[in-house]
């Protein structure tokens, strides 16, 4: 992964979270929510544009939501999978801070620290955690 990918993850990885399991929530059902038209309704012409095979269609839909889902899977765990190489107690309480969503201004208040000293810190600890990706 590119630094600014990983960076970008990092700032990000909050609402991954939680778009991941909204995503694992919809696509847990069968497609129950579809509603077949039945009677007059099914006998009825279609409107320009519309789609005959809406099965087809939801099928097709469910399975760009499983690959997106596969996608931020992939940049979470990649994430995860690096947070134990982080050993300096500052370095962690500033990726912990991010995790949970908190911007620069807010963890260097919360540090007491300045917002230049936080992106330093951060930018160390990012050479730190992709690093292991160029060693075998």
């Amino acid at each position: 992964m590119e630094r600014e990918e990983f960076e970008l993850a990092l700032r990000d990885y909050p609402w991954m979270i939680r778009e991941i399991s909204r995503l694992k929530e919809n696509l847990g059902d069968a497609g129950e929510r579809m509603v077949q038209k039945y009677g007059l309704e099914s006998a009825l012409p279609k409107g320009k544009g519309m789609y005959t095979d809406s099965v087809g269609q939801e099928v097709a839909r469910r399975e760009r939501k499983w690959k997106r889902l596969d996608k931020l899977e992939k940049k979470v765990l990649f994430i995860q999978e690096r947070v134990e190489l982080i050993t300096d107690e500052r370095e962690k309480t500033i990726l912990e801070c991010i995790l949970d969503g908190l911007s620069f201004t807010a963890i260097a208040k919360h540090m007491g620290l300045s917002t230049r000293h936080i992106q330093r810190l951060k930018n160390d600890m990012v050479d730190k955690m992709l690093e292991r990706q160029t060693c075998p």
